[in-house]
């Protein structure tokens, strides 16, 4: 008797009973087998066999599951921002407080979906308690369309990723904000939607890992969902670090993007001395993020060619230490932290903030220094013209053996003279 084959022309050997869920793998292993050996062949001591290894691929899936849960729990994507985990409303309120003080606005409000509403979930001021999800609505339309909506003061920025909408934040200004800025926050909105939407993936695996019912099918489906938001919100980082980065650069008044040009330089300087790609990234990120403190500072302290009042300078003294503040909030950078906390240290002990000499400065600090160094001599600021390449290299050489690192110092020179 010919062996019948189901609808998909996959043979009914895939269905066999001890087999769990429908891997294509072993659609095909089974359709090889049905359609080119003989019934009596297919055994039941056989399909017992591969039962069994289908068996032991479900403890593997969850194993596999269990390890990314373990890596993207709630601790390691949600904390941005100075986020506060004790409770929901305290997340929401602390990014939209976060918010307000980078962008020196007048209030920012979060709303998230819930009944086809958009209700407010954190909030630095008076805010209305709901929105009707609708084009009618300005932060209706921008939740439905995922696309900034501006309404004379206010801006309603979508919160969303690849799998839904979340919500909305919405900015209150009474000045025009810089491009940058609306592109920080919709980086942030981004970021933090993909965190909730794989928060939620992880709450579901978790549950069918639970479930003895589910199948290798299950968790195929949950795993594949879990990758793709993986990968996702790596992406997502990325991007809130440039746009991070590049903010600090408006405020701080660069003419060029200062930050960037030091993370480049640095990551050049990292390959000259043949260091590995992950500290040569780890101090890519670090010369992007160097002078993160600034974006908590008034851009009137950048825009001064004047004296600065007392109470300015401490601002500008202290701005490192808001800095390292503001990463240590933000978990997926604070390796980051050491290389920015000690890049003003100098090399014969007399730097900040605890006097280290020599080889006890992190190398990722010395290198970011020189980076530092160099690209802001080389960079037009509002109080004078940019140096020539040969004249800041000289000035580097110069304070080698006192402010930077000898090694550091030479393979700049050999970058630059390339």
């Amino acid at each position: 008797m010919k062996k019948e084959e189901n609808k998909n022309g996959v043979s009914l050997f895939s269905q066999s009973d001890y087999m769990i869920g429908q891997d294509p793998i072993e659609e095909i292993f089974a359709l090889n087998l049905g359609d080119f050996m003989a019934e009596n062949l297919i055994s039941e001591d056989l399909a017992r066999k591969i039962g069994n290894n289908i068996k032991d691929k479900k403890a593997g899936l969850v194993g596999q599951l269990k390890e990314l849960i373990s890596i993207y729990s709630l601790n390691n994507t949600l904390c941005v921002l100075s986020f506060d985990k004790s409770a929901e409303h305290a997340i929401y309120t602390s990014i939209a407080q976060s918010i307000k003080q980078m962008l020196e606005i007048k209030a920012c409000h979060i709303y998230l979906e819930k009944e086809n509403k958009l209700e407010i979930a954190g909030s630095t001021g008076e805010a209305e308690k709901e929105y009707p999800i609708s084009e009618d609505s300005f932060s209706g339309k921008a939740f439905l369309s995922k696309e900034t909506v501006f309404d004379k003061d206010l801006i309603a920025i979508p919160m969303y990723c690849n799998i839904k909408s979340t919500g909305v934040i919405i900015l209150e200004s009474s000045s025009v904000l810089n491009k940058e800025y609306i592109e920080l926050v919709e980086s942030i909105a981004i970021l933090f939607a993909t965190s909730v939407a794989l928060q939620r993936a992880i709450d579901e695996a978790n549950a069918i890992i639970a479930d003895e019912h589910s199948t290798v099918g299950n968790l195929q489906h949950i795993r594949a969902e879990l990758t793709a938001l993986i990968g996702d919100l790596c992406d997502y980082q990325q991007s809130f670090v440039e746009h991070l980065a590049y903010s600090v650069d408006t405020k701080g008044q660069y003419k060029v993007s200062h930050s960037k040009n030091t993370a480049k330089l640095a990551r050049e300087i990292c390959r000259q001395l043949g260091l590995n790609e992950k500290t040569t990234d780890l101090i890519y990120y670090a010369g992007l993020l160097q002078n993160i403190g600034k974006i908590t500072l008034p851009e009137s302290i950048f825009a001064s060619s004047g004296k600065l009042s007392s109470d300015e300078l401490k601002q500008i003294q202290e701005h490192s230490n808001a800095g390292v503040h503001l990463l240590m909030n933000i978990n997926f950078l604070s390796e980051v932290v050491p290389y920015i906390t000690y890049q003003k240290e100098r090399y014969d002990g007399s730097g900040q903030p605890e006097g280290l000499k020599g080889q006890s400065i992190p190398f990722g600090s010395r290198i970011i220094a020189v980076a530092d160094a160099y690209c802001a001599m080389t960079s037009d600021r509002p109080y004078r013209k940019a140096m020539s390449v040969e004249k800041a290299l000289d000035i580097m050489k110069s304070e080698a053996g006192s402010k930077w690192d000898p090694v550091v110092v030479n393979a700049l020179s050999e970058v630059v003279n390339k």
